[in-house]
């Protein structure tokens, strides 16, 4: 991909990936697109520019915003890193004052302080699922991030999978090679909800005494090191994770018990975007059909209803279970994180 270089990490984010994105032809040459609002799209091509912070791997991200940017002529600089060291950034950007983004694509928005986004309108906002709109209009979800088990399917066999989480109590075989992402406080959540806190603390607190679980740092590396047989059973994952693992060749699947619990991977504006209405035209373009196809091609499940899973059946496996939607705030997600660790401190 032309136009590709790579950046000096700074302020603690590791592998941070910057992309210029070139010009493009001229709209006239493009087909119809809903999400090309001709006012907005005036507006942001007056800008130029957009940055984006994502935590979404470069080889999704740079074509999907390659699309953006054919469709727009507006160049693109993608900084990609994971959840966590991404949420630290933005945080110390906007107390220094810092206009340094303008679209952030994570599974957190939902936890970033409503004062640090734009509340925005997007006219491909009434296409998606209603659970996928934040009520403040400070973000709406771009994919479904559905919640559960994979195993390598090399090292572990369909008929000795769980079928609830009190069975992993007794598997034993599956000591230290079972891992978790150690900010996994929304599926605790879940849990919680699921069976109540008495029952919900004494299955994890026998999960954690019996298998010694690994805790990971970021969810798309557990998903490749389930795949390549480092654990041989991901407790819990963002599905999509697993599933693009798999599309690629890994030997990983994925299995639904109760409960499911349901994020999304969120878009949002930043209140100082440098580029404020190139920012909400990429915004409507990720709510999009075209999108939201493109990433379906990657295992990411669609928030819109004219747009099919990919593999098909997922979804629907999904949502035979007890889906639970598991947004938490700031506040709430503090909670739950001090619950987490402390459930899953090894004694």
């Amino acid at each position: 991909m032309g136009g590709v270089r790579s950046a000096v990490a700074r302020l603690g984010v590791p592998a941070t990936l910057v992309v210029a994105l070139g010009a493009a032809p001229a709209i006239g040459q493009i087909p119809e697109r809903p999400w090309l609002d001709p006012t907005l799209l005036a507006a942001a091509q007056k800008e130029g520019a957009l940055v984006v912070y994502s935590s979404m791997n470069e080889q999704e991200g740079l074509p999907l915003f390659k699309i953006f940017t054919e469709a727009t002529g507006i160049k693109v600089s993608y900084v990609r890193a994971a959840d966590t060291p991404l949420m630290g950034r933005i945080a110390i950007e906007y107390r220094t004052k810092q206009k340094a983004w303008d679209l952030l694509q994570t599974t957190t928005i939902n936890k970033v302080p409503p004062a640090m986004l734009e509340q925005i309108d997007l006219s491909e906002a009434k296409h998606i699922s209603p659970d996928a709109r934040d009520p403040g209009r400070r973000w709406y979800g771009a994919y479904a991030n559905y919640n559960a088990p994979a195993y390598n399917t090399k090292l572990v066999q369909p008929s000795d999978l769980p079928k609830t989480y009190e069975e992993f109590i007794s598997r034993k075989q599956w000591v230290n090679r079972v891992a978790i992402d150690g900010t996994d406080n929304e599926w605790l959540k879940a849990m919680f909800d699921h069976y109540g806190e008495r029952r919900a603390t004494e299955i994890v607190k026998g999960i954690v005494t019996t298998l010694k679980p690994i805790l990971t740092d970021g969810h798309l590396a557990m998903a490749r090191a389930t795949g390549a047989g480092e654990y041989a059973i991901s407790l819990n994952n963002y599905v999509n994770l697993s599933i693009n693992v798999k599309l690629s060749g890994g030997p990983i699947d994925v299995w639904a018990m109760d409960p499911v619990a349901l994020m999304f991977g969120q878009v949002g504006v930043s209140a100082l975007a440098p580029n404020p209405n190139a920012a909400r035209l990429a915004a409507n373009f990720m709510l999009s059909q075209e999108s939201q196809q493109f990433l379906a091609k990657f295992g990411r499940f669609p928030t819109r209803g004219d747009v099919s899973d990919n593999p098909p059946g997922i979804s629907a496996m999904m949502k035979k279970q007890k889906v639970i939607p598991a947004i938490l705030t700031p506040e709430e997600e503090k909670i739950w994180q001090r619950k987490f660790t402390e459930l899953f401190r090894q004694r």
